[in-house]
């Protein structure tokens, strides 16, 4: 077990996420929420899962001692090139895969229905996900990326307030997906369908998780970094 004094476990989730390139794909295998759950510590965190924090901060350590890969490092971009990656990487590609999983977990539903690993109610569900998503982006792409596009201005802070508690709730709607599909486990003689589906859930899930935290703990936080520096010098 670790000592209290452990260096990282007093860092924030989402801190941690975006300093330690790797951090993310270690806290999906241990189900760690470095998006809307970002501000609590890692020890916190950890605690509420009763998982173990040595193996997860000796990991860490080994990804900082990594050189770090030639992706890109979006903590140094800037707020329009953040933006960009955002509408493409994501906004994008939850327009894709939405109405795909819909489809595929109707299927499932109907088909297989007298197993109780079926994840009836999902494609209800996922539906509901949709429409909540996509008018979220909406309003990013109408509202607060033009504002923010056009520099730092107080104004923005309003709407950046309901982004992040419109994040909370993807969260809690990823909480309830996963619960639906059985912890996103594969179940023993899938069909091809049913493969299909849960690998989409699960990036799906990565995707929704990624995107929340490069606009919650990089692009939003960056904006507050500024607005603190801009105001301390006047």
């Amino acid at each position: 077990m670790t000592t209290p004094d452990t260096p990282l476990l007093d860092d924030a989730l989402g801190t941690l996420a975006r300093t330690i390139p790797g951090a993310t794909a270690l806290f999906h295998t241990h189900q760690l929420d470095f998006c809307c759950g970002g501000k609590k510590s890692l020890r916190t965190a950890a605690a509420e899962r009763s998982l173990d924090t040595a193996p997860i901060v000796a990991a860490l350590q080994a990804l900082q001692a990594v050189p770090a890969g030639d992706g890109r490092d979006w903590q140094q971009a800037s707020p329009a090139e953040l933006i960009e990656h955002l509408l493409t990487r994501f906004h994008a590609r939850h327009r894709e895969q939405l109405p795909e999983l819909i489809r595929l977990s109707r299927r499932v539903e109907t088909v297989h229905a007298d197993r109780p690993e079926c994840p009836t109610g999902l494609a209800d569900h996922l539906t509901t996900m949709t429409e909540a998503l996509e008018s979220h982006m909406q309003k990013e792409e109408q509202i607060l990326f033009p504002m923010l596009l056009r520099g730092f201005s107080p104004m923005v802070r309003m709407p950046i307030g309901v982004m992040r508690l419109e994040h909370d709730d993807h969260g809690v709607a990823l909480a309830r997906l996963v619960a639906l599909a059985h912890g996103l486990e594969m179940p023993r003689g899938a069909c091809n369908t049913w493969r299909a589906l849960v690998l989409g859930l699960r990036t799906l899930r990565e995707d929704l998780m990624e995107h929340i935290h490069l606009e919650n703990n990089l692009l939003f936080e960056g904006l507050n970094h500024a607005q603190h520096s801009a105001e301390s010098v006047g």
